[in-house]
């Protein structure tokens, strides 16, 4: 079976929104990220070289189409296209997020294609196994963001909702936020369990879900007081203040 004209249009027109959420599929592109995915998400299609498919098992997969080099970078969203291409079905999350017996982080306006597959894969590598997105973060399924993901997609789930109303109904929950008046987070008691809000990278939380944080923390620099960057970039501090938590729950 060969790339027809109409499955390319197909695959290229999912980097744009619309269309991911018209067919509810999403693309993944590389060896080791279409690797990491099969065996957990649902495969529509596969596009691939020979010698890919020579070492996989595709026996799960719809459709399976072998290509050439040359064809594969026609389909492709990267500069540099490995040996695969995969169309994804977008997974279903179940809502039932149980709070008293896990950490999760609230994501308020994270814009940055990186920064929010970079987040995701640093949830998987902490065990944080859910995210909870206001509208305007960025879509979980832009090819970029499922590049950054780096396969933790698979692991994590993502849930794009009402911010404020989710925050307002787990509000006896501890709910944390990195603040600039916040308290050092070095010097805090940290639970196992809550929420932890992370903002947009130019405006960092807004007002209205900032007068829901119960625990408002700083990450402070070094040697404090020292004068030194304004801010750290949201992803950066998202490791910071998730490998804290862990540190201080083990």
């Amino acid at each position: 079976m060969t790339l027809s004209k109409n499955k390319l249009k197909y695959i290229r027109s999912l980097k744009e929104k619309k269309y991911r959420t018209e067919h509810g599929t999403f693309v993944a592109e590389g060896n080791k990220l279409v690797n990491d995915l099969l065996p957990y998400i649902k495969c529509q299609l596969l596009v691939a070289t020979a010698n890919y498919l020579s070492i996989i098992d595709a026996s799960t997969v719809e459709e399976v189409i072998e290509v050439n080099d040359n064809q594969l970078s026609q389909a492709s969203f990267l500069r540099n296209p490995q040996q695969a291409l995969a169309v994804f079905y977008q997974p279903e999350n179940n809502s039932e997020v149980n709070l008293n017996e896990q950490l999760v982080l609230a994501l308020d306006g994270i814009q940055d294609p990186g920064n929010m597959g970079t987040i995701v894969r640093l949830a998987d590598w902490y065990g944080i196994r859910d995210i909870f997105c206001s509208q305007d973060t960025a879509d979980i399924f832009n090819p970029k963001v499922v590049q950054a993901t780096m396969g933790a997609l698979a692991r994590v789930n993502i849930h794009y909702l009402d911010l404020t109303d989710f925050l307002k109904e787990n509000k006896h929950f501890p709910v944390y936020g990195t603040l600039l008046d916040g308290e050092n987070m070095y010097e805090q008691d940290l639970t196992p369990n809550g929420i932890i809000v992370m903002g947009n990278e130019g405006n960092g939380i807004r007002p209205e879900i900032e007068k829901l944080i119960s625990n408002k923390l700083y990450i402070p620099n070094y040697p404090i007081g020292r004068s030194t960057s304004e801010s750290l970039n949201v992803a950066i501090a998202t490791a910071i203040v998730c490998a804290e938590f862990r540190r201080k729950s083990m």
